[in-house]
Parts: structure tokens; C-alpha cells; sequence
């Protein structure tokens, strides 16, 4: 597999549908690790299934919760998993294992979840109705400062390299942060025409180069340069390289995403099972790919490295990927395809172990490139998994997940010994309860002013207990 060729050949984005990863249950988040070798997915009853995906298998099932998994993200390495839910808890998984290692409860639902980009030590939770926290595995937790507005109505994300983290309210009011001081280093107001101001509904960073995104509810994808708006300072007014939205349809946009090499920007329609991507350095639409109609998009995540998209829709993981045609002129430009064998006649010297019709000056050529001594046991890192401040590979990274092969009809005298795991079985079976490490459970008490409408999940707001429903028809 040579990744260096993937951007030789063509158009770096999905052109049509590739299949669907079923997880049994009804999927409604998912995230990439870092390779695009492994695909989490979060469902709707508090299971995580872990596919292999480069053979469309489930390599693991984790039971983490007990309502939906909203939220997830991978460390730097893979080893680990950040998962969070509507339950109020965000746990953090060890993926070969499965087991849980730490447990962070809090007093309300958590919107996102998001593992620091260079350390495993910490992570951001963003807790609905509350600002955001910066939480470290040692169980200590900072709250994000917020605007002088007061808005507690707050997304938030890491840069691309964990030295910032970037704030948004409802207000339409983003605020630079230093990771390690918290101090503000930049912040801006987004606004539609002259006073009013719109919500900040998710920011994304790309893997490579300097641009993150900003979603807001006025249906209009922002894309900024970092090192332009850190420049601004406190109260700029950056403006956006590119300002991206659907002029005939109005879509409001559910998810937002970059590509692997940050030249494409993908975003998801909140009506229907729709996607739009667009060329970053010209901001013109290049594609759209139409899911199921009738169908609500929940997430959409493209691939680290190929242009591959995993979106959600009626719980169920759609691929999107290009259509693979074999071109074998490409490889070799004389190259014909022949409807029936034809007698091939070789040279005189063709195939012969010593060219006699060779001239002196070739032979001396040949002689010369015989001595070259050829490298074939160093590995060159490639530049596809390689970060732009890293040299090498990481070496320590999570790329798959041992699967035990299912035997459907063994061998006689053949016999499941206690340290083969078969795939029904889990090393939460296998291992007796007194051996695994018992996970580590933090409770982290927040503020929370009542809220003006009572949160509902999945359904219409059910009636207060104390009020009664007057029968029959209304009186005149």
C-alpha cells in the first residue's frame, strides 16, 4: 500500500456509495482513530462496537453505558477511548482490553467529549447549560472562562496540536484560550450584517494546515486561519476565508467536517441524509452525495487519510468512497489489452544473461549501477502518518485489534483451552473479577442554574405531575 500515490491520481474526495457497517444496534456517533484503521461507533443502548476498517468486521463490542453514547474521541496513540453520554458520565476505555479505567460523573448531560491532540493526561468536557471544563486523569478539573456577556451556552474544541483551545457561545462570541494558563489570547464576535449576532453550533479543526471551521445557526459554514486570528487579539474582527452555504435550499448544517488533508470541507444537512463538500482554496461546491430520502443525518466523520466518509443515518453507518476503476495504462503507458493471445516474437538478445550487441559505454553504465547497494530493510516513515513538526512514525500507535477466528466445525479432539477467546466471549468472562483493576470513579459537582424548559431526550416534553388535563372540549 503506497499512501503517496493516493494524491497522484484524481479528485481527493467520495464520489458515490460503498456499502454500510451494520452495528447491530442503532448507531448514533462515530469517530476515526488516528491510522483510519479502526472505526468506534456509539450506539443508542450504551454500546461502543470497535470495526476494523479495512475488513468491514467488528473487532470489539464494549458495554459503556446505559443510555445513548453521544460523544467520542480516540488519543493520540489509540490505546485509549473517551466516551460520554446522555447518562451525565464520561468514561475512558482501554481499547485492547475494554475495560474502563477512569469514570467522570457529572450532575448534567455532556454535549462533546475530546482528548487533548498530544496527551492522554487531558481532555475537555463540554456539560450542557455550563461552561467547559479542562479535566485531567489525576481527577483535578479547570473551568473555562467565558465572556463578559454571561452566556453559558458554550461549544468547545482543541486546536490542532492541544496548545489552545477555542470557545464559542450562543452569542456568536469565540475566545482563544491557552491551554496550560487558560488566559485569553484572542477572541472575535461573529455577525450577521451590522448588530445581530448568531450561534456558534460546533468548531472542527483540519489535520493539516492552519484552518478550523465554525458552524453557526445562520446556516453558514465559516472557515478561518489561526494565525490570522491570534494576530487580531482580544476583540478583532478576522475576516473568514471562505464563507460556504446552500444559497438555494437554505440547509442548516448538522455536522461539519475537514478532510484528511484539509482541502475539502464536508458538512451534513440537518433536514435529510445529505452531503455537500466543498473545494477550501476556491470555495465552489465539487460534490453532493444524496442518502435514503426521509432519513435524518446524526453524524459524519471523514476518513484520516482516504477520501472515505462514515456518515449516520436510521442508525446505520453509510461509506461513502470513490469509484475504483483499474487503469493499467497508468502503470504502464504501452499497455494493451488483448481480446486473445497473440505469439509474441522476442529480440535476437532479449532475454539473454550477457548482451553481445551492447556497446562498451552501456555495458560500463550497467557495471556501475551493479555495484549500488540498495536499502531494503530500513522502513521510510510515511508522510501520510506523520505529523508536520514529527520526522518519524509514532511507533507505540494502536493500528488493529487481534480478532479470534470463528471455527465452525472443529477437528475431533479439538478443545477450547482457557486462554483461547472465541468471539462471544469477552475478557471480561475469560478474566476472574479479583484480577481486573477496579476503574477509578470521579464525581464532579457543577453549578447548574435551573434550566427555563425542561431537557427531554428522544420525545416530546411530558406534562408536570402536579398539572391536570381538563376533559372534554374547552370552554367558550
Amino acid at each position: 500500500m503506497n499512501l503517496e500515490l493516493l494524491e497522484s491520481f484524481g479528485q481527493n474526495y467520495p464520489e458515490e456509495f460503498d456499502g454500510t457497517l451494520d452495528s447491530i444496534s442503532l448507531a448514533a456517533t462515530c469517530s476515526f482513530n488516528r491510522r483510519g484503521t479502526l472505526l468506534a461507533v456509539g450506539c443508542n443502548d450504551g454500546r461502543i462496537f470497535i470495526w476494523d476498517f479495512l475488513t468491514r468486521g467488528i473487532a470489539k463490542s464494549i458495554s459503556a453505558h446505559v443510555y445513548p453514547v453521544c460523544s467520542l474521541s480516540w488519543s493520540r496513540n489509540c490505546k485509549k477511548l473517551l466516551s460520554a453520554s446522555t447518562d451525565h458520565n464520561v468514561c475512558i476505555w482501554d481499547v485492547l482490553s475494554g475495560e474502563c479505567e477512569q469514570r467522570y460523573r457529572f450532575p448534567t448531560p455532556i454535549q462533546r467529549v475530546q482528548f487533548d491532540p498530544r496527551k492522554d493526561k487531558k481532555f475537555l468536557v463540554c456539560p450542557v447549560r455550563h461552561a467547559a471544563l479542562l479535566v485531567d486523569t489525576d481527577g483535578d478539573h479547570k473551568i473555562l472562562p467565558i465572556d463578559e456577556d454571561g452566556d453559558i451556552n458554550v461549544i468547545a474544541s482543541f486546536d490542532r496540536r492541544g496548545d489552545h483551545v477555542y470557545t464559542g457561545n450562543a452569542k456568536g462570541k469565540i475566545l482563544i484560550l491557552d491551554t496550560q494558563t487558560l488566559a485569553i489570547k484572542a477572541s472575535f464576535k461573529i455577525t450577521v450584517g451590522t448588530s445581530s449576532t448568531t450561534s456558534i453550533k460546533s468548531i472542527e479543526f483540519a489535520r493539516r494546515g492552519d484552518c478550523f471551521l465554525v458552524n453557526t445557526a445562520d446556516r453558514v459554514i465559516r472557515v478561518y486561519d489561526t494565525k490570522t486570528v491570534l494576530k487580531c487579539g482580544i476583540n478583532g474582527d478576522p475576516e473568514p476565508i471562505q464563507k460556504l452555504q446552500d444559497l438555494v435550499n437554505k440547509t442548516t448544517w448538522k455536522k461539519c467536517c475537514f478532510s484528511g488533508d484539509g482541502e475539502y470541507i464536508c458538512a451534513g444537512s440537518a433536514r435529510q441524509h445529505a452531503l455537500y463538500i466543498w473545494e477550501k482554496s476556491i470555495g465552489n461546491i465539487v460534490k453532493i452525495l444524496h442518502g435514503t430520502k426521509g432519513e435524518l443525518l446524526l453524524d459524519v466523520v471523514w476518513h484520516p487519510i482516504r477520501p472515505i466518509i462514515a456518515s449516520i443515518s436510521a442508525g446505520v453507518v453509510s461509506i461513502w468512497a470513490q469509484n475504483q476503476v483499474e487503469n493499467w495504462s497508468a502503470f504502464a503507458p504501452d499497455f494493451k489489452e488483448l481480446d486473445e493471445n497473440v505469439e509474441y516474437e522476442e529480440r535476437e538478445s532479449e532475454f539473454d544473461v550477457e548482451d553481445e550487441d551492447r556497446s562498451v559505454d552501456l555495458a560500463a553504465d550497467s557495471h556501475h549501477d551493479e555495484e549500488v547497494e540498495v536499502d531494503v530493510t530500513t522502513c521510510e516513515a510515511v508522510a501520510a502518518f506523520c505529523s508536520s513538526d514529527e520526522e518519524g512514525e509514532d511507533e507505540n500507535v494502536l493500528s488493529f485489534l487481534p480478532i479470534a477466528p470463528e471455527i465452525e466445525d472443529p477437528e475431533d479432539g479439538w478443545a477450547a483451552t482457557q486462554e483461547t477467546v472465541t468471539p462471544t466471549e469477552t475478557p471480561e468472562k475469560m478474566e476472574p473479577a479479583a484480577k481486573r483493576p477496579k476503574c477509578k470513579t470521579y464525581d464532579i459537582s457543577l453549578k447548574i442554574p435551573p434550566p427555563e424548559q425542561p431537557l427531554s431526550f428522544g420525545g416530546k416534553n411530558k406534562q408536570p405531575a402536579g398539572s391536570k388535563k381538563v376533559a372534554g372540549r374547552p370552554r367558550k
